[in-house]
């Protein structure tokens, strides 16, 4: 499974707010970097978030019914949000990972863990085979 985890340094939102800080989160997570100027990664978390908060699981189909878009436009998030780790699959409905976004982040922080041992480990491999020696 290949997976893309971005993350930026962004300034928090001076005034709270919940929409202000979900766009924070997602872009933060660059989810609605690109061509997403119409924030479209943050409606369908925002969505996502309104479905859970009353106990609801939701579909593509849902989503995009709610939320006025092609299901062709919503999948098409919904593939790169899963690929990123923060949401996936289980048959037809949309799930947050870990069932919050604390706990989506958690499991995303230990996904970038991982891939950052593997790249410390191959790193060291590359240093070794072409005699760079580390301090």
């Amino acid at each position: 499974m290949v997976q893309q985890i971005i993350l930026r340094h962004l300034e928090k939102p001076r005034v709270k707010s919940l929409e202000e800080d979900l766009l924070w989160f997602c872009n933060s997570f660059g989810f609605t970097s690109g061509r997403d100027i119409e924030n479209t990664s943050t409606k369908i978390i925002f969505a996502l978030l309104d479905k859970l908060s009353n106990d609801e699981v939701t579909s593509s189909e849902a989503l995009a019914k709610d939320l006025e878009m092609k299901i062709s436009r919503v999948n098409h998030h919904l593939r790169n949000l899963n690929d990123s780790g923060l949401v996936y699959r289980k048959k037809r409905l949309i799930y947050l990972r870990g069932g919050s976004l604390k706990a989506a982040v958690k499991e995303m922080r230990k996904d970038s863990e991982r891939i950052f041992d593997e790249l410390e480990y191959m790193a060291e491999e590359i240093d070794s085979r072409i005699g760079i020696k580390n301090r």
